[in-house]
């Protein structure tokens, strides 16, 4: 595949309006693609019954929807594929929602600059173009190789945007006839390898007041100035664990385990007192923790906050999960994958010291279930959700070549990093 086959392809991929719940089609595409190429390909579908089971998705697997998005993945085997070790090499291809408005240029239509550096669009960094990368350094290795061992698996999941259904069900019933020795996922990490991600816990806070009319304030009592406090009290905490839960890979965040309040909805007229709030809450959880672990520290200071209010004390809030829980997940920097990797971008002129990183991603679910797994690939999470998304494409390259020696190097009946 030549250079420009390639930015042809990545451009195709990008066109897809392939936002969470409408990756069907997409997917499909894709599919055909590793079909074309001759690989194996595998279709699986996210399992509600199983994830409800699951402690970080909905209890009620209606609250998982899977129809209409498939999973999809294409399996190239090298010389004897039982002699050698199988490795993963993940991707999704849904992407967060766009605002148009705020956009210089058409989101799904990929856009160069005019040096023909910068890629634009939806998915660029997130993660379209290194979910590509993983590709072309298959086609690489088939093209070129005939001293290798072992599987190569190119997988393109949906839904990692909002919880990862379709890799948790992969890492909980594998839908291949092989077992998997090791994963890359190719999320933006600036070319440098990520040994660790953060997890979240998401909770909702609903407080309730007392309405009255707005010119009569005083016979209310209004949930503004109580939700005031109690996210004074979560920003106190967030500031405490900053400097108590401490991680080697974390000392270059200030504020490593960053708790927001998303969405906040409060009142129901303007001329009353409002006597209602929900508010969402995203709260970061380190390796080494566990998000019930931070969930009971957050309910505590939550209890200690309500108590120093009248009216918060007979009118106690709540605070409940919702949506999809991100466990956080750590692999060994002396792993294999990661030692192989470290290798392959030294080659590359690309950075090799292993970083944690404060957001969590589908390599959680791979790790879970014991299969070492490194992140590594183009673009830049200060792009990834934002207006304008970009990568360069020089990255993709370079990230298509450390793919590529990553996989030699495992899969190489000579290299001493060898997983079997």
């Amino acid at each position: 595949m030549t250079a420009t086959t390639r930015r042809e392809f990545v451009e195709s991929f990008l066109r897809f309006d392939s936002v969470t719940g409408r990756e069907g089609e997409v997917q499909e595409w894709f599919r055909e693609r590793l079909a074309d190429r001759g690989l194996e390909t595998y279709t699986w579908h996210a399992d509600p019954e199983l994830l409800a089971d699951h402690d970080s998705f909905p209890d009620d697997p209606g609250e998982i929807d899977a129809d209409g998005r498939p999973n999809v993945a294409g399996v190239a085997s090298f010389g004897d594929p039982e002699a050698g070790p199988t490795v993963v090499t993940n991707g999704h291809s849904d992407v967060v929602p766009v605002e148009r408005e705020s956009w210089s240029t058409e989101p799904f239509e990929p856009t160069w600059d005019e040096d023909d550096e910068w890629l634009t669009a939806r998915g660029a960094a997130d993660m379209k173009s290194g979910l590509s990368a993983c590709l072309f350094a298959v086609d690489r290795l088939r093209e070129a190789d005939a001293s290798l061992d072992g599987r190569v698996v190119v997988e393109s999941v949906v839904d990692e945007e909002a919880g990862g259904s379709g890799a948790a069900t992969a890492a909980l019933s594998n839908p291949y006839p092989f077992e998997r020795d090791a994963a890359i996922v190719a999320e933006p990490t600036e070319l440098r390898p990520v040994t660790a991600t953060a997890g979240s816990l998401m909770a909702r806070l609903r407080l309730q007041g007392r309405s009255a009319h707005a010119a009569t304030r005083w016979r209310g009592e209004s949930v503004l100035p109580r939700f005031e406090t109690i996210r004074t009290a979560f920003r106190e905490l967030e500031a405490e664990r900053a400097e108590t839960v401490t991680h080697p890979l974390y000392e270059r965040f200030d504020t490593p385990w960053p708790v927001v309040a998303g969405t906040v909805e409060a009142g129901s007229w303007a001329s009353s007192v409002p006597a209602s709030l929900t508010a969402e809450f995203r709260i970061g959880v380190a390796p080494g923790e566990s998000v019930g672990e931070v969930e009971a520290q957050f309910r505590k200071r939550l209890a200690t906050a309500a108590e120093t209010d009248d009216w918060l004390r007979e009118h106690p809030p709540t605070f409940e999960r919702f949506s999809v829980q991100f466990e956080p997940a750590e692999t060994a920097p002396d792993a294999t994958v990661v030692r192989a990797l470290r290798a392959a971008a030294e080659e590359a002129g690309a950075r090799t010291t292993p970083v944690g990183a404060t957001y969590g991603a589908d390599s959680r679910h791979y790790v879970a279930a014991g299969i070492p797994t490194v992140l590594f690939g183009p673009g830049s999470i200060e792009s990834a959700h934002f207006p304008d998304e970009r990568v360069r494409w020089a990255d993709v390259e370079t990230a298509t070549d450390v793919y590529t020696a990553t996989l030699r190097r495992l899969l190489s009946r000579d290299s001493v990093t060898a997983i079997a």
